[in-house]
């Protein structure tokens, strides 16, 4: 189930970015990532993930991009999306 939500997911997120940043299909998108990674590694190392101290940076401008594109300004929350992943996996 988890790794089919997250396929789901990055393939909303992909079709979402093809059709010029749909935000709508974004946003699901988003939702279907984070809800497959909570099945897949568990709820509690999930967020043992996101929340350990040097990571704090990163998963505030992730979580805080997946915010604005709930808000309906897709652009500027995939650009915070993009770079808070990139702090977070470095």
């Amino acid at each position: 189930i988890g790794l089919g939500l997250v396929g789901f997911g990055l393939f909303f997120i992909l079709f979402g970015m093809l059709l010029y940043f749909d935000s709508v299909l974004l946003a699901f998108g988003n939702i279907l990532f984070l809800s497959g990674l909570v099945f897949i590694i568990g709820f509690k190392r999930t967020f043992n993930f996101f929340f350990q101290r040097p990571k704090l940076k990163g998963t505030s401008f992730f979580l805080g991009g997946i915010l604005i594109v709930l808000m309906r300004w897709p652009l500027l929350g995939m650009l915070l999306e993009a770079y808070g992943f990139i702090t977070l996996f470095r």
